[in-house]
């Protein structure tokens, strides 16, 4: 008797369902065990010499890619056509679908898909993932642009899309080499901001340039707004940007170097100032020491001088004192011995006492003699007079110095013939000025002075310190100084300040400053053979010096000065007897005086 067993349904429904996964996974599992054949062949071929590493990187990394993200497979899972992706991907693409289709091979489904992990796949990936992953692009660093595709860690993007408006990194670009439709895509440079580059209009690329309204525009536009308009490239007008660009730099950079250069001036300046000043300090502690130490010899001199006289008027008196009380002690005893015999009532012994009497002791005649109090008329003149005189050298070397210091600002200037009164002539060095005595005939010009017997430099001055010195020897009538620019060329004015004059008059050896009502003169103690004129433009002050005797003559202060300033000369007109002839002379500044 035979017995038939048989087997349990549940091993015979395993079996049926482990068939209908193995037919469906027949494909991709004859393709991947053929790539693993190779590769587990070429691994222990290898694995000798090089290891295990070697047999990994020997793996085609487009069999561990999932076809949606392009990347390394993550919890792959097959559909029921045969094709493997990661299942967020799939999860994914179907989640936005109303029919349920193969993204590789479009074969639709009537219900979707129960998804199923493919474990070879996992193992493989498992197996062979991390050597891939070392493989991968190098991430993006902050300067470089991204791959917009990638999830989580994003790699450095190799080539961005014009068509897709995309950065792909080398993994996801490679669909744009392999799909026909794909390769027709422009592809440049990394550029981030994309969207940025298209026409909002258009959705064309900005590759054009606007001349007329100065914007970026695609080749759409000028077919439509801009048709009319100049348009090139946009690299010409990167090109002539950059070429400005250049030049606006280079003009910029220049900027700073003067402004660095001013800063420096600056520097330099507050620089000098400080040495200037501890000089001045200096100067002025040793001139005041040496006067103070005058002051103190005089004062003790002084003293000195008054207490011998008084000493000495005192001793007189002592002695003419001592000399009366000796007198009057004399005759003290002699009027006692007088009052005594006076007494005596016995005559023989009177008579022979009053003829032993002595004889009365000589005294001089008081009555021319006296005590005269000693005088001091002069006495505190005459040390006024040393201390004076002391002074004077003391201000003397200040006058010299003061003189040396100013001339360190000495500057060439030559008279302007534009603007010569017509009767002057000037030499052809510009140096010097006289009156002819005859009017020329000249050509109008508006920076002529047609009312003024004067004349003006070339050059003017708007900031700083400048020094010059006039000749004026043998003239009788002159006057010389500075001039605002805007000052009243074709009439009469007067010579003030207000009227844009800063000058010094003379005149038959009077002179005066600024010819102002009332006149403000100034003492000579030699006739002027040389006249210094200093000013600084930026305090304000003008200042006149004799040259020859360094002595200083006046100085403005507070003037204010908003405008270029032009030394000015008058020579001043012929007299009736042919004097004044003789002509202003701008003269050379001899720093060695």
């Amino acid at each position: 008797m035979h017995m038939f067993v048989c087997q349990p349904p549940i091993k015979t429904n395993r079996r049926r369902r482990r068939r209908r996964t193995e037919a469906t996974d027949l494909e991709a599992v004859r393709s991947f065990r053929r790539n693993i054949k190779r590769t587990l062949k070429h691994a222990d071929g290898q694995k000798q010499h090089q290891g295990m590493a070697s047999a990994n990187t020997s793996w085609p990394e487009e069999n561990f890619s999932c076809s949606i993200c392009l990347d390394v497979f993550s919890s792959p899972v097959s559909t029921p056509c045969g094709h493997n992706f990661c299942r967020a991907c799939i999860t994914k693409f179907w989640d936005e679908q109303v029919k349920y289709k193969c993204p590789v091979c479009n074969e639709l489904f009537n219900t979707r898909p129960d998804l199923r992990v493919n474990i070879l796949i996992s193992e493989l990936v498992d197996r062979f993932g991390t050597s891939l992953r070392v493989k991968e692009q190098p991430c993006v660093e902050p300067a470089e642009v991204p791959c917009e595709v990638c999830t989580g860690t994003q790699l450095k993007a190799v080539k961005s899309c014009l068509v897709c408006l995309t950065s792909y990194c080398q993994t996801h670009l490679e669909p744009h080499h392999r799909v026909a439709g794909l390769k027709k895509h422009r592809l440049v440079e990394p550029m981030d901001r994309l969207d940025d580059r298209m026409c909002k209009k258009h959705d064309r690329l900005l590759e054009l340039f606007c001349q007329t309204e100065q914007v970026c525009v695609c080749q759409f536009c000028t077919e439509t707004d801009h048709k009319s308009h100049p348009v090139i490239p946009l690299k010409e007008e990167y090109e002539e940007k950059t070429a400005k660009l250049g030049k606006i730099e280079a003009e910029v950079k220049q900027l700073i170097q003067e402004r660095q250069k001013n800063i420096q001036d600056i520097k330099d300046t507050v620089k000098r100032s400080k040495v200037d000043a501890n000089r001045e300090i200096a100067d002025g502690v040793q001139v005041l020491t040496a006067l103070m130490c005058r002051i103190e010899k005089c004062r003790d001199d002084l003293n000195q001088m008054v207490k011998e006289k008084l000493k000495s008027t005192v001793k007189q008196a002592e002695d003419l004192i001592k000399g009366l009380e000796q007198e009057i002690e004399d005759l003290t005893n002699r009027s006692s011995e007088v009052k005594q015999l006076s007494h005596t009532k016995d005559h023989l012994h009177f008579l022979q006492a009053f003829r032993s009497l002595k004889d009365p002791p000589p005294t001089r005649d008081w009555t021319t003699v006296e005590v005269r109090p000693p005088s001091y008329v002069g006495t505190l003149r005459r040390s006024l007079d040393q201390l004076e005189e002391t002074l004077n050298m003391e201000m003397k070397k200040l006058r010299d110095a003061e003189l040396k210091r100013v001339r360190q600002y000495e500057v060439d200037v030559t008279l302007d013939p534009d603007t010569a009164y017509p009767w002057l002539i000037l030499s052809e060095d510009g140096k010097q000025v006289h009156d002819g005595g005859v009017r020329k005939e000249l050509p109008d010009n508006p920076k002529r002075c047609t009312q003024c017997t004067c004349v003006l430099t070339r050059q003017s001055f708007s900031s700083g310190r400048f020094y010059f010195e006039v000749q004026v020897k043998d003239k009788t009538a002159w006057w010389l100084g500075v001039a605002r620019e805007s000052i009243d060329r074709k009439g009469r004015t007067d010579w003030t300040p207000e009227t844009g004059y800063w000058t010094l008059h003379y005149y038959n050896k009077d002179v005066s400053v600024f010819y102002d009502k009332p006149a403000v003169c100034v003492p000579l103690r030699a006739e002027l053979q040389k006249v210094g004129v200093f000013v600084d433009y930026d305090e304000g002050l003008v200042s006149f010096y004799d040259v020859e005797a360094r002595v200083h003559l006046y100085s403005a202060t507070g003037c204010t000065f908003s405008e270029p300033l032009y030394p000015i000369l008058g020579p001043g007109p012929l007299e009736h007897k042919g004097d004044n002839t003789a002509p202003l002379i701008i003269s050379p500044v001899n720093q060695t005086d």
